[in-house]
């Protein structure tokens, strides 16, 4: 007899995307900086956020880097804090081992510096990541031409069976956008805003337009990020995305709470309602969505 055939597993960020289009729902996704304060806290906030509670859909989960390329002050510090008290890559993999095995579905990806996959080296940085239930990885500093072509980190992703998240900014040009998707798996990061990230009072005009050119140019899933804080940029994105990413303004409130002095349950809980809040906002009426 022949060796039995090899069922493919729906990777768990196509999947979700998959339901959410049926249920006509926008995903939220928060991001933590791993280890800050300290990495069981990151996984007590993975716990709350993504656990039995369902606040979130998905989240992403920054590795810290000495020198991250479109991060704003307040992830930038939380990056320094973290190496700051040793946290490092081996240590984030366990973590998120460990957290994988009491959370088998909703996804997890990573904000990473190709700088630390490279000097990691690529295929074992793939392989560890994979091992850890990782499931995609948002590189910002990854130019498309080192994504395309059959040697391209986007195949050695693929390979690994991980999706491969780009970014799309509003300077742009228009053929390179379309190029930058073409390369792109999972889902497409479209950040609102040119810069850096960081909690902005009010959000650009032109977005919802900008969005609805690049879903003409693409099937992927169109995430927004940079710059989303409140329930009311939720509500004024969530008819033209297909999920939502808040970064900043959580990791801003993670540090204000630590600092306080405030326990890891007492912080969580804060986190989890904020992130409820925002979750509450996501809802699109009929006329909105037509």
């Amino acid at each position: 007899m022949g060796q039995p055939a090899k069922i493919a597993v729906m990777n768990r960020i196509d999947a979700l995307f998959a339901r959410l289009r049926r249920e006509d729902r926008r995903a939220l996704m928060p991001f933590l900086t791993a280890g800050d304060p300290d990495l069981e806290t990151t996984a007590a906030l993975l716990d709350e956020l993504l656990g039995r509670r369902g606040l979130a859909d998905l989240a992403e989960l920054g590795i810290p880097y000495s020198d991250p390329i479109a991060d704003g002050p307040v992830i930038a510090a939380s990056y320094t804090r973290a190496l700051g008290r040793g946290v490092r890559l081996a240590a984030i993999f366990q973590m998120l081992a460990d957290w994988r095995r009491r959370h088998p579905d909703p996804p997890i990806v990573t904000m990473v510096s190709y700088a630390i996959v490279h000097r990691h080296g690529v295929d074992r940085y793939l392989a560890e990541a994979r091992a850890a239930g990782v499931d995609g990885l948002i590189v910002p500093d990854l130019p498309v031409e080192e994504a395309e072509g059959p040697e391209g980190f986007q195949t050695r992703c693929a390979a690994a069976e991980l999706k491969l998240i780009q970014l799309v900014t509003p300077t742009t040009p228009r053929d390179r956008a379309v190029r930058i998707a073409r390369s792109s798996s999972g889902f497409l990061y479209y950040v609102s805003v040119a810069g850096i990230t960081g909690e902005r009072q009010h959000l650009p005009p032109e977005l919802a337009e900008n969005v609805a050119w690049l879903r003409t140019q693409t099937e992927l899933p169109i995430c927004i990020g940079f710059g989303i804080s409140r329930p009311e940029h939720v509500r004024q994105l969530a008819p033209v995305a297909d999920g939502l990413i808040v970064g900043s303004a959580i990791v801003r409130r993670i540090q204000e709470l630590a600092a306080s002095g405030l326990n890891r349950e007492a912080l969580v809980a804060e986190i989890g309602q904020y992130v409820e809040a925002l979750g509450q906002a996501r809802a699109v009426s009929p006329t909105a969505s037509a």
